[in-house]
């Protein structure tokens, strides 16, 4: 019998603790063929989706996919990630949360639905982890019509910071 992954199971402790302390989670999901997400949120074959209890509606995290319902610009969809293509997954408030690290394999599977001119996921190099990938991104894309407060918590020790966290990579 195949041993199952950890993933899984991290990824719905994690969602726990975010909600349990009043954040919101996000997940960062590669996206391929298999991945049912709306296209047009898309970039750099990535989408970031907000996974909060508000945002979605029949959310089950099983151990091979993740779906829910959710609405973009108003209209609800359908969507489908396999848990193999979840890259992160953090609390938006704080970024605290943990990153998986990436099948170089899988990588050049996943197809150019960016439509933009930018390396694609399978040009990325092994070397560079979801965490870097994800601290690169300029573009979060939220299952919700998220309302954006401009005001970032402040950090441990007071001070504000850019609002940006660091994601610990698990190997």
């Amino acid at each position: 019998m195949q041993e199952i992954s950890t993933k899984p199971y991290l990824l719905r402790a994690l969602y726990e603790w975010c909600t349990d302390n009043g954040f919101t989670p996000h997940i960062a999901v590669r996206v391929d063929n298999g991945t049912r997400v709306p296209r047009q949120f898309v970039r750099n074959d990535e989408i970031v989706l907000n996974i909060s209890f508000e945002a979605t509606s029949q959310l089950q995290m099983g151990n091979e996919w993740i779906e829910f319902s959710a609405r973009f610009s108003g209209k609800s969809h359908k969507i489908e990630v396999q848990v193999t293509n979840v890259l992160a997954i953090y609390a938006r408030e704080n970024g605290q949360g943990m990153a998986f690290p990436v099948d170089p394999a899988a990588i050049g599977a996943a197809p150019d639905v960016s439509g933009e001119n930018g390396p694609r996921s399978s040009e990325l190099g092994p070397e560079e982890s979801g965490a870097e990938r994800i601290e690169r991104r300029e573009t979060t894309v939220s299952a919700r019509d998220a309302r954006d407060d401009d005001e970032s918590p402040p950090d441990d020790d007071g001070s504000k910071s850019s609002g940006r966290g660091h994601l610990k990579v698990v190997k």
